[in-house]
């Protein structure tokens, strides 16, 4: 039998670039080794506040772009995570299981309230402290043995792995022990205006960010306009040219190819040729998917594949539930 493993990415925004290349590709191509689970952690999404048709339709988005980027509804179960209703359940159980300690050392915790309470005058949502309990709870569900992140993920996986590990030993073994599945390649990509900083949806410089749906000529202009330097040389140095690193590691990534392959091929050449090729890599990436998100966005087909593998999961799930409801005592009269 094949090993289990979850991911999972949340509906906050628009797909970006970042997404693709750090988790959804990867998705792709663990489907054929693992027994794969993947979620739209619609329910983390709300631990800040969301206007409610844009929550509604970056899911929709997300979902389509799921499927286009190659993800298989006969080879992944892919859902929506508010349809399974026992994630938010053994999410409750968990919280009861972890400490305040445990959970205000969250680096997560510490970005995001500090960024909220500074767009919401000192409103910070308990969502935002708890969540990482939620995040448990997506994990432990399904028995997964990998958890697929990126290394500022890793001390979720971490905490699941503790609080895991401390219900096996007070209640007896109802989890597996999660590992977290870190790339080899640990492929990053940086902010096209600022390169120091991590690729992200929440960034509200449209110019920093390739969007998936992004069209040729809005690609072609971020690339055009990204930070790089006064030295016109092509050569990776993460610390001293972050900007034209990242331009090559967007470039090696999608043409499968290695940074000593890269410098060689631009020996010789400047930055109007790197963003050049760079520019007509994505368009070459993007333009399949985008036709392929076009035909499904408003197709009844990936309405039933998401309500199938809720099926499936829910099925999982209260197995999952039930097992650790009886380990607890909350189940009435059962052992």
């Amino acid at each position: 039998m094949k090993e289990k493993m979850i991911t999972g990415i949340t509906p906050s925004g628009e797909m970006t670039l970042g997404n693709y290349l750090g988790a959804i590709k990867r998705a792709v191509e663990f489907q054929d080794e693992y027994e794969l689970y993947v979620f739209i952690a619609n329910l983390h999404a709300i631990t800040i506040p969301q206007d409610k048709e844009i929550l509604r339709k970056n899911t929709k988005e997300i979902a389509a772009l799921y499927f286009a980027c190659g993800l298989d509804p006969q080879k992944s179960t892919v859902f929506l995570q508010s349809d399974v209703l026992e994630h938010a359940q053994l999410g409750w159980i968990l919280n009861t299981q972890s400490s305040i300690g445990e959970l205000s050392r969250m680096t997560q915790f510490k970005d995001k309230s500090s960024k909220t309470k500074a767009q919401s005058k000192d409103y910070i949502p308990a969502g935002l402290f708890t969540y990482p309990t939620l995040m448990a709870a997506d994990i432990l569900m399904y028995d997964a043995k990998f958890v697929p992140v990126g290394i500022d993920q890793k001390q979720h996986v971490e905490l699941t792995r503790d609080l895991a590990i401390r219900v096996n030993n007070k209640y007896g073994t109802v989890f597996q022990i999660p590992e977290p599945l870190i790339s080899k390649d640990k492929i990053k990509i940086m902010d096209l205006q600022d390169p120091t900083k991590k690729m992200s949806k929440s960034s509200t410089n449209q110019k920093a960010i390739i969007y998936m749906l992004d069209e040729p000529k809005v690609i072609e202009a971020k690339i055009k306009a990204a930070i790089t330097d006064s030295e016109n040389l092509i050569k990776y140095d993460p610390k001293n040219k972050p900007g034209v690193a990242n331009l090559m590691t967007i470039y090696t990534t999608l043409k499968k190819i290695t940074i000593k392959e890269a410098e060689k091929h631009w020996q010789g050449k400047n930055y109007k040729d790197l963003k050049d090729d760079v520019t007509a890599a994505l368009i070459e990436t993007l333009k399949p998917i985008q036709q392929r998100y076009k035909q499904l966005y408003n197709s009844p087909e990936v309405e039933q594949w998401l309500k199938d593998a809720a099926t499936k999961a829910q099925y999982e799930a209260r197995k999952k539930l039930n097992k650790v409801q009886n380990a607890l005592g909350l189940n009435y009269n059962r052992k």
